[in-house]
């Protein structure tokens, strides 16, 4: 599967304030690898915003990744509010990150709130599950 094109000058879905090309599009592209876990989280978000099912397999471990993933076209992420994190740093090995993203399905409007779990898997921070 080939990744979206989106306009590296756009702002970044992931509400950085950045432009796509100088934040999650770096780590979509394969340029360079998220260095935290809150980072990693972020570019997985814009990776629902702009359809890059292979980036989120790509970080997703290994031990829940699904075979495959079919991004809905008729989802449109509107908003992510990052409310808070546990560990996740340049020299952690695990972390946590809430959050809430909002969207629209079929013109209702809904959110996600989860608390994510991510652990450092060939040295990559990766999306393991979402804590209970």
């Amino acid at each position: 599967m080939t990744a979206p094109v989106f306009d590296p000058s756009a702002r970044c879905p992931c509400s950085s304030g950045d432009t796509y090309g100088s934040c999650c599009g770096r780590f979509h592209s394969g340029e360079t690898a998220a260095p935290t876990a809150d980072r990693l989280m972020r570019s997985r978000y814009s990776a629902f915003a702009v359809g890059d099912a292979d980036y989120l397999l790509r970080t997703w471990h290994s031990s829940t990744r699904p075979p495959g993933l079919d991004l809905d076209p008729g989802q449109r992420w509107l908003r992510l509010d990052v409310l808070g994190s546990t560990g996740g740093g340049l020299f952690d090995s695990e972390g946590t990150v809430e959050f809430v993203a909002y969207l629209r399905q079929s013109g209702v409007r809904d959110s996600l709130h989860e608390n994510s779990r991510f652990v450092r898997e060939d040295g990559h921070w990766v999306y393991l599950d979402a804590l209970a």
